[in-house]
């Protein structure tokens, strides 16, 4: 029943990680169509969005959507909101994010310098070779290297985490002051709908009864 009509091959699996099928705006609209359509109030559902948008900033990469989750169970917000908004994070925003972050982080600590984007990327690609390297070597014969993740650590890692609060906050406290009014006025909007969809139920009904001439009244 779940399975897909057609089978899904390598490459289509990962255009789809870079560019989602329908395009982003089909996929922010299908996001926002989930949100919406949760069933809890707007205050614990911008929580979610609070936690969701803000885990998004730090490179906690491959743990987002476990953090996004543990803040919003933390805040009594919703999960599955908070999980949501984890695709925000997607390779366009993700340069975007890293490059101002990590230069604001410099700025913050008092580091001179800077990196570019070339530069970040080459580092993460290098850290995550010699940590599987070292992963080997545990059970290997070969010999563990850490100069190279101290390194990293000092020159992007801390930077670019320290760097991703501030903004990170910031834009979480804007979606959580955008969502509470918008789903505020849209769950009223249904809730008048559905009253109007009821009332008019139950005069069909009356009216049916009314013709019945077997009625009791």
């Amino acid at each position: 029943m779940f399975k897909r009509r057609g089978v899904q091959t390598w490459a289509t699996w990962l255009k789809e990680q870079f560019y989602p099928k329908g395009g982003f705006k089909r996929a922010t609209l299908y996001m926002w169509h989930r949100l919406r359509r949760l069933p809890d109030p707007p205050h614990r559902i911008a929580r979610g969005v609070f936690a969701g948008t803000f885990v998004n900033f730090p490179p906690i990469f491959g743990l987002q959507m476990l953090g996004a989750a543990g803040i919003a169970w933390a805040m009594r917000g919703n999960v599955l909101a908070a999980v949501l908004m984890t695709f925000l994070s997607n390779p366009f925003t993700t340069p975007i994010i890293a490059a101002v972050s990590i230069q604001l982080g410099y700025w913050m600590l008092g580091i001179p310098g800077g990196v570019g984007l070339n530069e970040l990327f080459d580092a993460f690609a290098a850290a995550g070779s010699e940590l599987w390297h070292n992963a080997l070597a545990i059970f290997g014969p070969g010999k563990t290297h850490w100069t190279g993740l101290l390194q990293f650590w000092n020159r992007i890692y801390l930077p670019y985490t320290v760097g991703s609060i501030i903004p990170g906050i910031i834009t979480s406290l804007l979606f959580y002051r955008l969502t509470i009014p918008t789903l505020t006025a849209y769950q009223a909007l249904r809730r008048r709908r559905l009253a109007a969809r009821f009332a008019a139920l139950r005069k069909k009904v009356a009216v049916k009864e009314g013709d019945d001439p077997t009625g009791s009244s």
